[in-house]
């Protein structure tokens, strides 16, 4: 189900059914002369689409959020595109997007992201900002239903086990999770997997003739195909799917 199309009665049962609301984290960045702006929020989004296609009565897809912060790592904004939100910019809009959600009555938030995820155990900007906004939120939220020394007391000492995890409220993780599939489709920018994955979601918004060689990130886009984006999109699929429907705890 897509968020916005939802009426009230919808959102209610899906609450009594405690179904996973997930919101895709994106980007806007230069990915190369060949790439649109939006490779990022296009990947990780797609992939959330063809899941929510596949089971649409158990998953719950929110609109995703674009305006990361994408930093000027790999070329400046000039002439280029790249829109970046500075990660103390984001946390509170992070924290707002998540009291919103848990006031509502979600317990079961996940957000992917497919920026910069190489170094996910350590963090990066934009899912750091995510991730920080939750813990923040998760704690104030709980102190607010069961006030100061809510972990000391008695009929609290559940918490952590089991259904019973709070801090399982809301969690972040990266597109690819298992190492296998980080191993087989190793991440790149603008290079054969980010290039392949776009001919397989959307062919029209790439040009191979624009490669550019001067750009060494970008030189192994010319051995991208359709092919190779339809097996990492299957495989990253079947990670997320793991996830969320199977109830896998990967991070």
């Amino acid at each position: 189900m897509h968020y916005l199309n939802m009426r009230p009665e919808q959102i209610r049962d899906a609450i009594q059914r405690n179904l996973p609301a997930v919101l895709p984290l994106g980007v806007v960045e230069y990915h190369a002369e060949h790439l649109p702006v939006g490779v990022d929020s296009h990947v990780v989004n797609g992939m959330l689409e063809r899941i929510e296609a596949e089971a649409p009565d158990r998953i719950i897809l929110l609109p995703p959020f674009c305006y990361g912060s994408a930093t000027f790592a790999v070329a400046g904004p000039e002439g280029n595109g790249t829109i970046d939100v500075k990660q103390e910019h984001l946390v509170p809009v992070a924290e707002d997007i998540f009291r919103s959600l848990l006031r509502v009555g979600f317990r079961n938030i996940f957000c992917f992201i497919a920026h910069q995820t190489e170094r996910f155990y350590q963090g990066m900007p934009t899912d750091l900002a995510f991730r920080s906004a939750a813990i923040k939120v998760i704690f104030e939220r709980l102190e607010q239903e069961n006030g100061e020394g809510w972990w000391g007391k008695e009929k609290n000492s559940s918490y952590y086990s089991g259904k019973n995890n709070p801090f399982h409220w809301i969690r972040v993780f990266p597109v690819r999770t298992t190492e296998e599939t980080k191993k087989k489709f190793k991440g790149d920018h603008a290079g054969v997997l980010e290039t392949s994955e776009m001919l397989a979601m959307h062919p029209e918004q790439v040009d191979m003739s624009k490669i550019d060689d001067s750009l060494w990130f970008a030189r192994s886009a010319r051995e991208a195909t359709c092919e190779f984006g339809e097996a990492a999109i299957a495989a990253t699929i079947s990670d997320m799917r793991r996830i969320l429907l199977e109830g896998a705890d990967i991070i």
